[in-house]
């Protein structure tokens, strides 16, 4: 009989991939240029990069402390590169 982590490691892995085809869906749109669509697939990464933390590198049963500055850093992360790129 499986055991629940390893079912759940399953169907994070199929978000994670599903997620990617999402990513690459969006950026092969015709319209490339679209701001809204770059945003779109930044946050796409930042989800999957949680999803990576949380579920593979055991960062869900972490100190709360950790786990805090995990999250902070994914949306840390995720603001500044938008910043960046809508400031470009």
């Amino acid at each position: 009989m499986r055991s629940l982590r390893a079912d759940t490691a399953v169907i994070v892995w199929l978000v994670l991939v599903l997620a990617t085809f999402l990513s690459w869906e969006l950026a092969t749109e015709e319209a490339r240029a679209d701001h809204v669509i770059a945003v779109a697939i930044l946050m796409v990464a930042a989800a999957k990069v949680r999803l990576v933390g949380l579920h593979f590198m055991q960062l869900r049963d972490a100190p709360g402390l950790l786990r805090g500055m995990f999250e902070f850093y994914v949306v840390a992360l995720f603001v500044a590169l938008v910043g960046l790129f809508l400031a470009a």
